[in-house]
């Protein structure tokens, strides 16, 4: 039986300060854990199940914080008081809430395995092809999990604490810092992978889905991006072979977890509708097809839209990115070094693009826009990266980056959570908003 069908979760801990020992005293020790290549591989591809599990991963909370920050999506069902706390906003978000808790522990203890696996690959693993891919599964995650916290707080652990636990003074870096760090190790495992190709060895040990090189290059774009060094998001975002998928994949013990809690219940958070909450003169033009791929009208129930796209079924698989991202970071690149004319051109790759020709099935099928200045080419590529990346949870990021009005989201950073600030003296200020 191939192990991801367990997902396993090596150093089970108690959610906590970043400095904290995650070690489990009721699972194996640390020693037993990166002793040899298959325990190595099972704490990696554990990995992905503290990202996508339940209600606790990354990837229910970063979206749901996404949406609700920027008012694609609004509460239910009052009694959800952590989800609903996003929507009301400013200081009504508590440094106790259970999304903001989850998305900096989760984050850190991601970080944390991630740090033990890559320490212990190169003195365990002899074979070169499978450590590669090791050393590549793992820094996708480190990566994915630091840019995550950098994307809902102002400033993030430089460090999630030495492998024995002993940090308990960790130090901050800005969250801007913290998406270059995101960057570098991603183009660490690049460079591993070129020295030594990814064994097909590997493979049956590891959750199929992911496309492990794509998926280096397209987040190492993102987060170079998003830290403000263009030229290597360009370079990374040119590297990626648009016509391949990269996915996380479910199963029966482990589901679709927007699925699973959003639409299948409809009881703690859903889409605004067609304007997916976006401002006059952002919002969808008549005819985008991305509106009826992402939200649909119910013939059943009292609400008015429900959300579909990736979130259909209890084994609907996520994408790890889109490649209308791709494009739009291109796009940004050009524009943000004021070449109008590429950034245009990739601009209206994504706005004239097809369903059918997108290997997710993602198209608005409009004809292309005109933009003139560079403030007008960047406002459209912001109107339409919250429309091809909706419900993605990149969203309060992208608001922050454009400058858009602080009216327009419901807090610009979170709280630093209460467990963090009791444990660690360098815990930063709040910010105000």
């Amino acid at each position: 039986m191939k192990r991801y069908i367990k997902y396993c979760l090596v150093g089970t801990m108690a959610l906590a300060a970043c400095s904290k020992n995650y070690q489990d005293a009721t699972g194996p020790s640390s020693a037993q854990a990166y002793s040899t290549p298959t325990t190595i591989t099972d704490v990696a591809v554990g990995l992905q199940a503290w990202y996508v599990k339940d209600r606790t991963g990354l990837l229910y909370n970063s979206i749901t914080a996404g949406t609700l920050l920027t008012g694609e999506a609004y509460v239910t069902n009052a009694g959800n008081a952590d989800e609903a706390q996003l929507t009301a906003g400013g200081i009504k978000v508590l440094n106790t809430n259970a999304v903001v808790n989850q998305l900096w522990a989760v984050s850190n203890k991601i970080i944390y395995e991630s740090n033990n696996i890559l320490a212990a690959t190169p003195k365990v693993i002899t074979d070169k092809g499978y450590a590669s891919g090791v050393i590549a599964y793992t820094s996708i995650f480190k990566a994915w999990a630091m840019g995550v916290q950098a994307n809902f707080f102002q400033q993030i652990p430089d460090t999630s604490g030495s492998p024995n636990g002993t940090n308990n003074a960790v130090h901050f870096i800005s969250g801007q810092q913290g998406y270059l760090k995101a960057a570098a190790i991603l183009d660490n495992a690049i460079n591993v992978v070129k020295a030594n190709p990814i064994s097909a060895s590997i493979n049956p040990y590891l959750p199929a889905g992911i496309n492990i090189v794509n998926t280096l290059y397209a987040l190492k774009a993102r987060y170079s991006l998003y830290g403000g060094d263009y030229v290597s998001a360009l370079a990374a975002a040119n590297s990626v072979d648009l016509t391949v998928k990269s996915t996380l994949n479910f199963n029966a013990q482990v589901n679709n977890p927007i699925y699973s809690l959003v639409t299948a219940t409809n009881n703690i958070w859903q889409t605004t509708g067609p304007t997916m909450g976006l401002p006059a003169g952002f919002q969808p033009d008549a005819g985008d097809l991305r509106v009826p791929f992402y939200i649909v009208k119910p013939t059943s129930g009292t609400l008015p839209f429900v959300l579909t796209g990736f979130y259909t079924t209890p084994l609907s698989s996520i994408p790890v990115y889109l490649p209308g991202e791709i494009m739009l970071i291109k796009a940004e690149c050009y524009a943000r070094q004021n070449d109008l004319i590429n950034g245009l051109a990739q601009l209206n790759l994504v706005v004239t693009k097809q369903p059918s020709a997108d290997a997710f099935g993602v198209g608005a099928g409009l004809p292309p826009v005109v933009a003139a200045t560079q403030q007008a080419l960047l406002d459209a590529i912001y109107k339409h990266r919250r429309i091809e990346l909706y419900s993605a949870g990149q969203e309060l990021e992208d608001s922050r980056r454009f400058n858009r009005p602080v009216a327009e989201r419901k807090r610009s950073y979170f709280p630093y959570p209460l467990v963090e600030r009791n444990d660690n003296p360098n815990t930063p200020a709040d910010p105000a908003f």
